[in-house]
């Protein structure tokens, strides 16, 4: 009985501190963790909200640059700023994303990024750097991009 006991308790103490870590990870830190788990990658880094138009033409646009260039080391993060997660879900459940979601309620990256548009994309080199921003998104433009993200690529 006192091992089943033990045990139980070892079971709560976990849980309860995996569920601890879980609430002090801030957007920030989730961001520096996928950046670095795609260390050597081309990465397009967008911002998006559920009210955004332009955000809604460009999701099905992002999850193929995903799909298509994804096996030459490309790969999209996207952080939300909606306020409520209900919005970005329901978004999501329209216009499915295959990337990586971050969810940013305080606005945190926004401020970081200093976003002054929506959407609003960044494009990093395999060393880190970002090499191009652009606030807005336009169909008109999408040759532009692709062709930001090829010439990452082959650098």
């Amino acid at each position: 009985m006192s091992k089943l006991f033990a045990v139980c308790c070892y079971l709560y103490l976990a849980t309860w501190a995996v569920s601890a870590y879980a609430e002090k990870v801030t957007p920030t830190d989730e961001l520096a963790r996928q950046l670095e788990q795609h260390t050597g990658k081309v990465i397009y880094l967008d911002f998006w909200a559920s009210w955004c138009g332009p955000c809604r033409k460009s999701f099905p646009w992002l999850s193929k640059m995903q799909t298509q260039y994804q096996q030459q080391g490309f790969v999209v993060l996207s952080v939300n700023l909606d306020h409520n997660k209900q919005f970005a879900d329901e978004f999501l459940q329209q216009l499915a994303a295959d990337f990586p979601v971050i969810y940013d309620p305080r606005g945190e990256l926004m401020k970081q990024y200093k976003i002054k548009g929506m959407p609003s994309s960044f494009l990093f080199d395999r060393s880190g750097s970002i090499i191009s921003r652009h606030a807005g998104f336009s169909e008109k433009k999408i040759p532009l991009y692709e062709q930001e993200i090829a010439n990452a690529l082959t650098r």
